[in-house]
This record gives structure tokens, C-alpha cells and sequence, in this order.
């Protein structure tokens, strides 16, 4: 008789998500900054998992009203999944707002924390191996084996997603744990997004994010600069009024430098 498969599967996986960084305790202001950058990248948040950052108000005691936030954030489009540091009260009302709880390394790329075993089916005899992305598990250890924290400190590389075809209005494509590389023109409404560094040999007209998980030595590269937005580990720059004449349809390269985000022209 066939063994029945389980219900569910606990898998590790790092999946992207923004980060709102709470610098204030004042929450009129900073809905109101949060509004106004809404309306300036409509249908950019629809169904947007976000988590936030509570490293700018640890130091004080104050609690903000979770429940009130997230109210505010899910009637702009954002999904709340939980809250990144903060002081234990922080935390606390957090949780009791219905938020999980990141762990402070999420933000910077650490390799998540290992998921269960899963039980054993009744019969077989044989542990079932917890299924992780990007690792096949021999049926036999091999006899040595390298260091924990040695294997730890190599996070998964994926080969270079290469698209060769025009990325349409609504579309998102996400490099995951690799670079992209865009040969035909990106429109307006589209999307991309990368771990690692994003190079479009063509026009870009919508949105490139890279650095996805953090990593904040990843740059753009763009042949014709013309978009709505860029994004470099989480830190990015919102076009409203149009790009300066210095960069507008130039190539240009976009990089994190003192923890800023620079826009600069590529020498011809």
C-alpha cells in the first residue's frame, strides 16, 4: 500500500520583502510620509509583504499602536508579516498585535535557522530529510565533512538570469540568489528585481531593485536611464519629477556608498 504524503512541508527559504525602517515614534508624521510616498509609486505596495524595522526606536520605551499601523499599511496595499528589533515592550506589543518576529540578521542575508526534522511516517522506518532550496542531501553522508560554520558562511549562488525579451507593464522578475541581465527594453509598470546586481542593456522605464536580501555591495548598471525607480539593498530613489538632464537617458550605474544611494553617469 503507497505511504500517504503529509499534509505540509516545513521548508527554509529567504524570500524578499521591504523593509519599512521606523525612525519616529510619531505616527501622524510618519504616516503622512508614508502616504505621500504611496501615492508617488501607485500600485507599487498592492499585496506587498513588509516587515518593520525597530532599530530607530529601540532606545525608548514608547510603544507604537501596532494594531493602528497596520490598519494604515494594509489599506495602502502592504501585508504586515512581523517587526525587526526593537526593545522587548516593542517586541511584546508586537506579537500581541498578531506580528511575528524577525530575527536581526534576516535583514543582512544570514542563512535562515534550520527547520525541523519531519516526523517520521509510521511503517517506513526512514527519517524524511527537511527539503531545503538549492541542496540535494546524499542518501549517504559522506565520511568527512566540512565544518558547520564553514558550510554556514556560503550562502547559495544561482547562475546569472539572462532576459532576453521585452519586460511588459505589470510584469516582476526576480533574480533570486543571482543577477540579472535584461537585453531588451524594460516599460513602464514592469519590475525588476535582484540579490545580486542588475545590468539592462536597454532602455529602463520601470522599477530595478538590487541587492534584494541586503546586500549592499550590489550595483545597476543601465544603458538608458529612464525609470520610475531604482533601489539598491532597500535604500531607493522615487523619479516624481523627472531624472536630472545628467542622467536622463545616459548610462548610468547605481551604488550604496557611505550608506547612501548614488546615481552616476558610466564613462563613454
Amino acid at each position: 500500500m503507497p505511504r500517504e504524503e503529509p499534509a505540509f512541508k516545513i521548508k527554509n527559504s529567504t524570500v524578499p520583502v521591504f523593509v519599512i525602517h521606523i525612525t519616529t515614534l510619531d505616527m501622524d508624521r510618519l504616516k503622512r510620509e508614508l502616504e505621500k510616498r504611496s501615492a508617488q509609486m501607485p500600485g507599487f505596495f498592492t499585496n506587498t509583504p513588509v516587515v518593520l524595522g525597530l532599530a530607530g526606536i529601540a532606545g525608548s520605551d514608547a510603544v507604537p499602536d501596532f494594531t493602528d499601523l497596520v490598519r494604515f499599511l494594509v489599506a495602502h496595499g502592504m501585508r504586515v508579516a512581523g517587526v525587526q528589533s526593537g526593545s522587548e515592550g516593542q517586541r511584546l506589543a508586537a506579537t500581541m498585535a498578531g506580528l511575528g518576529i524577525f530575527p536581526d540578521t534576516a535583514a543582512r542575508g544570514a542563512s535562515p535557522p534550520k527547520a525541523p526534522a519531519e516526523e517520521t511516517p509510521a511503517g517506513t522506518g526512514t527519517p524524511v530529510q527537511p527539503e531545503l532550496p538549492g541542496l540535494e542531501v546524499p542518501a549517504a553522508a559522506p565520511a568527512e565533512q566540512p565544518p558547520a560554520a564553514e558550510t554556514a558562511a556560503q550562502p547559495t549562488q544561482r547562475p546569472t538570469l539572462v532576459i532576453d525579451k521585452p519586460v511588459r507593464a505589470g510584469q516582476r522578475i526576480h533574480a533570486e540568489g543571482a543577477n540579472l541581465v535584461v537585453l531588451a527594453i524594460v516599460n513602464a509598470g514592469a519590475e525588476l528585481i535582484a540579490d545580486g546586481d542588475i545590468h539592462i542593456y536597454a532602455p529602463l522605464r520601470g522599477r530595478a531593485l538590487a541587492g534584494a536580501r541586503g546586500n549592499e555591495g550590489a550595483r545597476i548598471f543601465v544603458q538608458s536611464l529612464e525609470a520610475e525607480l531604482v533601489s539598491v539593498a532597500g535604500l531607493f530613489q522615487v523619479f516624481e519629477e523627472g531624472l536630472p538632464d545628467n542622467l536622463r537617458g545616459k548610462a548610468v550605474q547605481v551604488f550604496l556608498k557611505d550608506g547612501r544611494l548614488k546615481l552616476e553617469p558610466l564613462r563613454q
